[in-house]
C-alpha cells in the first residue's frame, strides 16, 4: 500500500510543487476590529443628564430644563425643547419607544411628561402622577405615530400599570394624552415591594403573549394567550391567567440595587431570540424558546463578574446584547464577553477627561451601540461579528455550527473539517471521520496510514471513495491509483464476507456497492483504460462472477462468451452473442457453439440475416458436417439453403458446399437443385466441373447428364445417357439442331437395350 500512497503524493506534488494544495493559515490583510468606537463630533452646551435613542431618533436631557432631539438622518437640524419643570425636579429617566415617536420623561418628583416626535409641546401625564416610573414595556404590535396602544409601566414601588398614550388633543372635556392608567400587578422581593427595573412585552407564535419583568434580584415571566382580534383589550388577561399560580421567576441571592435586561432580535418586527440580565450575581444569559410551556428561558448560563469588578467603586452600569456578545458598561470601560464561551474578547478603557460613563443604549433599528458621559457621546459600529465564531464553535466541538459560519472561508472550513475528523477518529466513529478527512487538504498518506494502523479498512474505503469523488476528471493519475486501490479493498472485503455464512446479507450489500462502483459513469474512462489491471485483480481473487459483470460493463463480450463456453453454458454464450450482434464474435465462437447447440446457432445466424457473411461461417460448418451428428448436418443444410434461397447468395463456395452436402446427405435434392439453377451459364453459381466430378463420384448419372448438357458437351451427354434406364431422360436433353442420323442411331441402340 505504501507504494500507492507514494505515487498518489507524487502526483499531487507534480501539480502543486510549492504549496501541495494546502491552505496557508495567514491573513492577507489586516481585518478591522469587530467593535469600532467613534466619538461623535458634538459638544453639548450643558451636561448630559439622560440619553435615549431608537430608530435613529436621539433624545437627551441637558442641564436643568432642556431636551435636545436629533434626527440622525438630519443631524445638522437639532430640535431643542424646554421642559418647563419645577426647580426641585430633575429628569429621572427617558423612555423612547421603538419607532422613536413617543417619549416618556420620568421626573424625580414622581411626575411624568410626554412628547411626541411631531410636536414641540410637552404634555403632562396627570394620571401617572405620584409614581416614580422605572420602566416602560412598549407595545410593538399596535403602536402608531400618534398612539402607543396598550403599554405596561413599572414603578419604584413594584406596581405594574397598564396605560395608553395618545398624541391627539382629545375632546373638550379630556385634553390629557394619557387615555387610562390602571394597576394590573405588583412585584415583591422577600415579602416587600421591589422596583420594577425593566419590563418587556413580546408576542410569540400562535397569539402567545410573553411579559418579562425584573426587580433587583428576580426575573419574572408571565405567559398567556389572547383571543384573535382582542389585542386592544390590553394585558390584564395575561396577569389574571397567572393569578392562581405564582408567576415563574428566577431569583439570585445578591443584588446591587438595580438590574437591567437586554434582548437580541435578529430582525425588526421579529421575536427576540436571546437575553442577558445584568444583576447582582453576574450576567444571566441564554436563549428564548417560545414553544416551551414551563419557562421561556433555555440554555441559561451565568457569567460571573471578573475579579476586577468591585461593587464598592466600579459596579456594572448597563448591558447590551448582540448576536454573539454582551457588552458590559463599567464606570471607565466597556467589556465585550462572548456568549459562546464566556471569555472577555474586547476591553476598551475611556480616558478620564470625558468623565464617568453614565449609560449604554443599543438602537434596535440600526444596531448601533451608544455610550455617553456628561461631556461626550460615543458610538460603536459592530462589524462582521460572526467572523471568528467558527473557532469558538470548533473548540466546543459544535462542528455543524462552526461550518455554518465559515462557508465563505475555505481555509477556515478546512481547519474545522480536520478538527471534526480527528474528533470522530478519537471517538472511534471511523466512518464519519473518513468522510470529514476526505474533504480536507491534510496530507493524503497521513490520513490513509491512520486508518490502516487502526485496522479500519471500511473507513479507509470510505475515505478513498470520498477522495475519488472530489477529484477532477483531469487528475487521471490520482483517479487511476484510487480506483485500483479501491478495487483491491472491495475484493478483500468480499473474500472475507463470502467465507462467513452468517454475513450473507452484508456480502450481498457489499457486492452491490462494488458493482455500483465498477459501473460508475464518472470513472468509466479510468476503468476502461485500466481494465487489464482490474481483470488481473479479479482473477487473482478468483472472483469470476464480478469479472463477468465487469466484462459486460466494459462491453468486452468476447471475455464473457469465453467464460460461458469454458463453463459449458453454451446457451448463455449464444444469448450474449445474439444480444450484441457482433459479427466477429459470431465467426469466432460459432464452431464450438455449432458442436453443442446447432439448431439454436443456425436460428441465430438466420436472425442475423445478411449481417453475417456465410463464407466466413463455412469453417464452423465443415468440421461438424463431416464428423458430426445428423442434427448438425441437417442444420448445416438448413442454413446453406437459407443463404441460397432466402438471401440469394451468389458466392460459388456457398453453392459448391451446398452441392456437396446434397450429394452426400440428400441426393434427392441434388437433381432438383441443378434443375432449378437453370441451363444458362449466366445463371449458374456453382462450379460445373466440381459438380460433374461430385455427381460422378457418387454415381448420380442423371445429374451428370444434366451437367454435361449445361456444359454443351452433348456427345458425352449421349454416351452417358445410354447408361440411363429412362429414355425420356435422354430425349429431353438432346438438342433438336443435331443431325438426324446422329440422334437416331443412339436411340435405336438404346431402344434395343430397353426392350430386349
Amino acid at each position: 500500500m505504501s507504494s500507492i500512497l507514494d505515487e498518489y503524493e507524487d502526483s499531487l506534488n507534480s501539480r502543486h510543487p510549492v504549496q501541495h494544495s494546502r491552505f496557508v493559515n495567514v491573513r492577507l490583510e489586516e481585518e478591522k476590529p469587530i467593535f469600532n468606537k467613534q466619538r461623535i463630533d458634538f459638544s453639548p452646551p450643558e451636561k448630559i443628564n439622560h440619553f435615549a435613542v431608537c430608530n435613529n431618533q436621539l433624545c437627551m436631557s441637558l442641564g436643568k430644563d432642556t431636551l435636545l432631539r436629533i434626527d440622525l438622518a438630519k443631524p445638522d437640524r437639532p430640535n431643542q425643547v424646554e421642559l418647563g419643570r419645577k426647580e426641585d425636579s430633575r429628569v429621572h429617566k427617558l423612555f423612547l419607544d421603538p419607532t422613536g415617536s413617543h417619549l416618556v420623561i420620568s421626573l424625580s418628583t414622581s411626575e411624568c411628561l410626554y412628547l411626541n416626535r411631531n410636536t414641540q409641546k410637552v404634555r403632562s401625564l396627570s394620571r401617572w402622577r405620584g409614581h416614580l416610573i422605572e420602566s416602560v414595556g412598549w407595545n410593538k404590535l399596535l403602536r402608531t405615530e400618534t398612539n402607543t396602544g396598550p403599554i405596561l409601566v413599572g414603578t419604584s414601588q413594584g406596581i405594574i400599570f397598564e396605560a395608553e398614550i395618545s398624541a391627539s388633543e382629545g375632546s373638550l372635556f379630556n385634553t390629557n394624552p394619557d387615555q387610562y392608567f390602571k394597576q394590573v400587578h405588583s412585584l415583591e422581593e422577600d415579602g416587600r415591594p421591589a422596583p420594577v427595573c425593566c419590563i418587556e412585552v413580546e408576542r410569540g407564535p400562535e397569539s402567545k403573549v410573553v411579559i418579562i419583568a425584573t426587580t433587583r434580584k428576580r426575573l419574572f415571566q408571565f405567559v398567556g394567550r389572547v383571543a384573535e382580534g382582542s389585542e386592544q383589550q390590553g394585558f390584564s388577561a395575561i396577569f389574571s391567567q397567572n393569578q392562581e399560580l405564582l408567576p415563574s421567576f428566577q431569583e439570585f441571592p445578591f443584588n446591587m440595587g438595580y438590574s437591567e435586561i437586554t434582548f437580541y432580535t435578529p430582525k425588526l418586527r421579529s421575536c427576540p431570540k436571546a437575553f442577558a440580565w445584568m444583576m447582582g450575581n453576574g450576567v444571566l444569559y441564554g436563549q428564548l424558546d417560545y414553544v416551551k410551556l414551563d419557562s421561556l428561558l433555555s440554555d441559561v448560563q451565568v457569567w460571573d463578574y471578573t475579579p476586577d469588578i468591585d461593587f464598592s467603586f466600579n459596579k456594572p452600569i448597563s448591558i447590551v446584547l448582540t448576536q454573539f456578545h454582551f457588552l458590559l458598561l463599567l464606570p471607565d470601560r466597556v467589556k465585550a464577553i462572548c456568549t459562546l464561551n464566556g471569555q472577555v474578547v474586547y476591553e476598551d478603557v475611556f480616558p478620564d477627561k470625558f468623565g464617568t460613563l453614565k449609560k449604554m443604549i443599543k438602537d434596535p433599528a440600526g444596531g448601533l451601540v451608544w455610550i455617553y458621559t456628561e461631556k461626550a457621546v460615543f458610538r460603536y459600529h459592530i462589524q462582521r461579528e460572526a467572523r471568528d465564531v467558527w473557532q469558538m464553535y470548533m473548540s466546543m466541538n459544535k462542528f455543524d455550527l462552526a461550518k455554518e459560519y465559515c462557508r465563505d472561508r475555505p481555509e477556515c472550513m478546512d481547519m474545522v473539517l480536520a478538527k471534526e475528523a480527528e474528533h470522530c477518529f478519537q471517538d472511534k466513529r471511523y466512518l464519519e471521520s473518513a468522510k470529514c478527512y476526505a474533504l480536507t487538504q491534510n496530507y493524503f498518506e497521513e490520513i490513509a496510514l491512520k486508518f490502516i494502523e487502526a485496522k479500519q479498512e471500511e473507513a479507509l474505503k470510505e475515505f478513498l471513495l470520498k477522495k475519488l469523488n472530489n477529484l477532477k476528471q483531469s487528475e487521471k493519475t490520482q483517479i487511476t491509483l484510487l480506483v485500483t486501490w479501491l478495487t483491491e479493498l472491495y475484493l478483500n472485503c468480499l473474500g472475507l464476507l463470502q467465507s462467513d455464512e452468517g454475513k450473507h446479507g452484508v456480502f450481498q450489500e457489499t457486492r452491490d456497492e462494488f458493482r455500483k462502483f465498477l459501473s460508475s459513469s464518472k470513472h468509466k474512462e479510468c476503468l476502461y483504460n485500466n481494465r487489464t489491471t482490474i481483470y488481473d485483480l479479479l482473477a487473482s481473487h478468483g472472483n469470476v462472477d464480478d469479472m463477468v459483470y465487469f466484462s459486460v460493463i466494459m462491453q468486452d463480450y468476447e471475455r464473457v462468451i469465453s467464460h460461458h463456453c469454458q463453463h459449458d453454458d453454451y446457451s448463455a454464450a449464444l444469448e450474449v452473442l445474439s444480444k450484441h450482434c457482433d459479427e466477429k464474435l459470431f465467426y469466432k465462437f460459432s464452431p464450438i457453439l455449432m458442436q453443442h447447440i446447432p439448431k439454436k446457432v443456425v436460428d441465430a445466424w438466420i436472425q442475423m440475416g445478411s449481417r453475417l457473411e456465410p463464407k466466413k461461417l463455412i469453417p464452423a460448418l465443415v468440421n461438424y458436417s463431416q464428423m458430426g451428428s445428423t442434427q448438425q448436418v441437417n442444420e448445416t443444410i438448413r442454413y446453406m439453403e437459407f443463404c441460397v434461397y432466402q438471401l440469394t447468395v451468389t458466392e460459388e463456395a456457398i453453392h459448391n458446399y451446398l452441392l456437396s452436402l446434397y450429394a452426400k446427405y440428400k441426393p434427392d435434392s441434388l437433381l432438383w437443385y441443378l434443375e432449378q439453377a437453370g441451363s444458362h451459364l449466366s445463371d449458374i453459381h456453382y462450379d460445373l466441373k466440381y459438380a460433374l466430378r461430385l455427381c460422378a463420384e457418387h454415381g448420380y448419372l442423371q445429374a451428370c447428364v444434366l451437367v454435361y448438357k449445361i456444359m454443351e458437351l452433348y456427345e458425352e451427354a449421349v454416351d452417358l445417357a445410354l447408361q440411363v434406364s429412362v429414355l425420356a431422360s435422354f430425349c429431353e436433353y438432346v438438342p433438336k439442331q443435331l443431325p438426324y442420323q446422329a440422334v437416331m442411331q443412339p436411340v435405336k441402340m438404346l431402344s434395343i437395350l430397353l426392350f430386349v
